[in-house]
């Protein structure tokens, strides 16, 4: 099996709450990653994160925006306690990111969205080839679900106009004519939204 060389971190975003930003220093300290919280002007914060053997450390700087932290970060890390301690960061806080995975004849591109991995590519000399796509399965089928109801709909409608249609020209009074008018034309309406 290839061996990382290093992960970098491409505009990762993370954006937390108060009570995010306190879980979000604890997952730290259970990762046993040594921690400083530096409190900066305007309420901002900045995070020294090292890896207890003290050999690799990043810096994340959260801008206080309202009732948020926001951090946008790049970066690159080479120990594997801070890059999993950080990609277990940016999955639990749903955060955004281009992350490369370096490996020496080519690089695993993570992308990610919502702290969800929604596509991975491998970069190569030869070329990038997608591994992986997040596809929306559920979101998929229930939209042909909703399409197959309007159909089922529309085949309803329609067999109700044909029945009105059918009554109207079996009907001699003005009155039930009128009736019948109305009826087709609400339907008629109903059919051409559904249609659009």
């Amino acid at each position: 099996m290839a061996k990382r060389l290093a992960t970098e971190y491409v505009n990762a975003k993370l954006q937390l709450t108060n009570e995010e930003m306190a879980e979000f220093i604890r997952l730290f300290e259970e990762q046993q990653i040594h921690l400083q919280v530096l409190v900066l002007d305007n309420g901002n914060q900045e995070l020294v994160l090292e890896d207890v053997a003290g050999r690799e450390e990043v810096r994340l700087t959260f801008e206080r925006q309202q009732d948020y932290y926001v951090c946008v970060l790049s970066c690159r890390l080479v120990q594997p306690r801070l890059t999993n301690a950080m990609r277990k960061a940016l999955s639990a806080f749903r955060g955004n990111a281009i992350v490369n995975r370096i490996y020496s004849h080519y690089t695993m591109i993570y992308h990610y969205k919502n702290g969800s991995v929604h596509q991975i590519v491998e970069s190569s000399k030869t070329g990038d080839r997608v591994v992986f796509e997040f596809k929306d399965t559920l979101g998929q089928l229930e939209r042909v679900f909703r399409s197959r109801l309007i159909e089922r709909e529309i085949g309803l409608i329609s067999s109700a106009v044909n029945e009105l249609l059918d009554l109207r020209n079996q009907t001699k009074e003005a009155d039930e004519i009128g009736k019948i008018d109305a009826r087709l034309s609400d339907l008629t309406r109903k059919l051409f939204i559904l249609e659009a």
